[in-house]
C-alpha cells in the first residue's frame, strides 16, 4: 500500500474498504465444524493451526474482511466494472472445505463464486491463479464441477508445498477438463511463462466464455522471493494484468501470496498499472506490453522442459480444449 500511495496511484483510484463476509457466505463453502472451529480457535488467542499457519485473536475478523472483499470485487465485476481488485490478506486459495492450510483460513475465490450463484444467474466462473504455489484449495472445492473451471501456472510440485497439481489432475466426474495445471521447473524465467500462457489462456479463456473471471495474483514466483525458486521478475507481472484485459475485457483480482516485500511492492504495483493500460505509471518505470512480448514471446528463448510441459497439456487436454 504504501509503494502504491508512494506513486500516487491510491488517489487515482477508488479505494472501497470491505464488508466482512458473513458466516452464511463462508457456510457455503466450508463445513460447519471449519468455521466453528476457526472462530473459537482466534477467540482463545490463537496460536499455530500447523506447522505454516498461524492465527492470531483476530485472524477470523480479519479473514472474515478478506473473504468480503474478494465478494465486493467479484460483485463490482458483475455489475459492470471494468476491474476490481481485493488487496487483502489472509490468502485463501490453500483452504479446502474442512480446514485451514498454508496460510489460508478461509478459500476466499471460492466464497466469492457461491456467494454471486446463490444472488446472481452467473453460471460460469475461471479462476486463473498465477501464485507459485497450486491452489489445492480451489481445486478440491471444484474438482467435479464443470461451471467453474481452475487454470493455474504454478513451480512444479515435486519442489514446493502443497505437493499437487500435476498435469494428469484434470477434475472428476462432470469437472473433467476443467482443472488445468501448468506445473513450471525450478529456474522458470519471464519467457517460459509468458510463451506457456499464450499458448493455452486464449483457447481456454475463449471456448470457456465464464461470466466472470477471478484472478489470484500471488506475486511469490519473483526471482527474489524466498519460498519459490522461480526466476520471473516485474516484467511478467507488467504483462499478464494487460494481456488477461485482453482476453476477458474484465476481471476481479484477489491478492494471494507474495514474501519479498520489496518484490511484491512494485511487482504488485506494475501489475496494476497493466490493468490500467499502462497509464499510471511514467515511462521507464515499466515495459508495455508490446515491448514485453518483443523480448519474451520467442518459442527459441523457451527451455525444452516448458516446451514438453506445453506437450503433456495439449495431449493431455486436446479431448477437452483443442489446444
Amino acid at each position: 500500500m504504501q509503494k502504491l500511495h508512494d506513486k500516487n496511484i491510491l488517489s487515482r483510484l477508488t479505494v472501497s474498504p470491505p464488508e466482512k463476509a458473513s458466516k452464511e457466505d463462508l457456510l457455503r463453502v466450508h463445513s460447519p465444524g471449519h468455521v466453528n472451529f476457526i472462530q473459537e480457535f482466534c477467540r482463545k488467542g490463537g496460536g499455530y493451526l500447523d506447522n505454516d499457519t498461524y492465527a492470531s485473536s483476530q485472524s477470523y475478523q480479519v479473514a472474515l474482511l478478506a473473504a468480503g472483499g474478494a465478494i465486493m470485487a467479484a460483485k463490482k465485476v458483475i455489475q459492470g466494472e471494468k476491474w476490481a481488485y481485493s488487496l487483502s490478506r489472509p490468502p485463501g486459495h490453500h483452504a479446502i472445505r474442512e480446514r485451514a492450510m498454508g496460510f489460508c483460513l478461509f478459500n476466499n475465490a471460492a466464497v466469492a463464486v457461491e456467494k454471486i450463484r446463490a444472488e446472481d444467474d452467473k453460471k460460469r466462473f475461471l479462476i486463473f491463479d498465477f501464485d507459485v504455489h497450486y491452489g489445492n484449495g480451489d481445486a478440491d472445492i471444484f474438482y467435479d464441477d464443470p461451471e467453474v473451471m481452475y487454470v493455474s501456472i504454478h513451480q512444479d510440485p515435486y519442489t514446493l508445498f502443497p505437493g499437487k497439481g500435476f498435469v494428469e489432475e484434470i477434475g472428476s466426474g462432470p469437472g473433467m477438463g476443467f482443472n488445468l495445471n501448468i506445473p513450471m521447473i525450478p529456474g522458470s524465467n519471464n519467457a517460459d511463462y509468458i510463451w506457456i500462457l499464450d499458448k493455452i489462456l486464449p483457447v481456454v479463456i475463449n471456448g470457456f466464455k465464464a461470466d466472470l473471471l477471478l484472478v489470484e495474483a500471488g506475486f511469490d514466483a519473483h526471482r527474489d522471493d524466498p519460498l519459490s525458486q522461480i526466476n520471473i521478475d516485474e516484467d511478467f507481472y507488467s504483462w499478464v494484468g494487460g494481456y488477461l484485459m485482453g482476453l476477458q475485457g474484465s476481471m476481479a483480482v484477489l491478492l494471494e501470496g507474495g514474501y519479498n516485500l520489496s518484490a511484491l511492492a512494485q511487482s504488485n504495483t506494475v501489475f496494476i498499472n497493466s490493468l490500467l493500460d499502462h497509464k499510471l505509471l511514467p515511462l521507464g518505470e515499466y515495459k508495455t506490453q508490446k515491448e514485453i512480448e518483443t523480448q519474451y514471446l520467442n518459442k527459441d528463448k523457451v527451455s525444452i522442459n516448458t516446451l514438453e510441459t506445453f506437450k503433456e497439456i495439449k495431449d493431455t487436454f486436446s479431448p477437452f480444449w483443442g489446444l
